[in-house]
């Protein structure tokens, strides 16, 4: 994965990755401390979908639930002609990653902070992407009632998971039909540490979603479709 980077390119992630985790001494951003591990299990893993034609196709990408900046900002990093939109419901732990990503001259990021319930409500973000990426954020029907909002009929979600996928994949028949959306591939991220191994749940949106979903802010977690 790395040969995918430019030497530029990495120079400015190494450096995300040593300001973040200087930050981190601080503020609980990541539980990764060890900046070998760290561009391992988030920097590498969080360009495993650079590879599939919905993201090489993609023009504006939203990063939900973003935390310390993964997978947006490697992702950003290396694909400087899409345009990338962050968000995170915890204002301290945005505004940490906002600075490091203008430490390091990113030019087509945005954040808001906000949360997926609230911000999907809003004309200005709903179904206006053609991707959406998220990683670890939440159980796959709860994911699927934050995210398919924003997404444009015809856009996909990538949901990064771990090996125990198809129990998640099994429980979200009924949110898929109530959102629109439907399955359409599972892709391993191709880590070569299976105990660490991501696999990329793919989604098409194939339907506007009602607009009674998302459901008020805690209802999704709470009550899953």
């Amino acid at each position: 994965m790395n040969r995918l980077l430019t030497e530029e390119q990495t120079k400015m992630l190494e450096s995300y990755r040593d300001g973040i985790l200087e930050i981190n001494k601080s503020m609980n951003l990541t539980r990764v401390c060890d900046p070998e591990e760290f561009w391992y299990k988030h920097v590498l893993d969080s360009m495993a979908c650079v590879g599939l034609d919905c993201y090489k196709d993609a023009k504006k990408v939203l990063d939900l639930g973003t935390g310390a900046g993964f997978p947006g900002i490697p992702l950003a990093v290396f694909s400087p002609n899409k345009e990338f939109l962050l968000v995170d419901s915890v204002g301290k732990k945005l505004k940490a990653v906002e600075g490091e990503a203008k430490n390091i001259g990113l030019q087509n990021v945005s954040f808001v902070h906000g949360r997926a319930e609230d911000l999907a409500r809003d004309s200005a973000y709903r179904e206006s992407f053609d991707l959406c990426v998220s990683r670890a954020v939440a159980f796959l029907p709860v994911l699927l009632e934050y995210c398919l909002p924003f997404i444009r009929v015809g856009g996909h979600l990538v949901s990064y998971k771990g090996p125990d996928y198809a129990e998640e994949i099994e429980a979200s028949s009924k949110a898929l039909k109530k959102l629109g959306g439907e399955i359409i591939s599972v892709e391993s991220a191709g880590l070569e540490n299976k105990e660490l191994e991501h696999y990329m749940i793919v989604i098409r949106k194939t339907s506007p979603t009602p607009k009674s979903y998302p459901r008020k802010a805690g209802t999704p977690s709470k009550s899953p479709l």
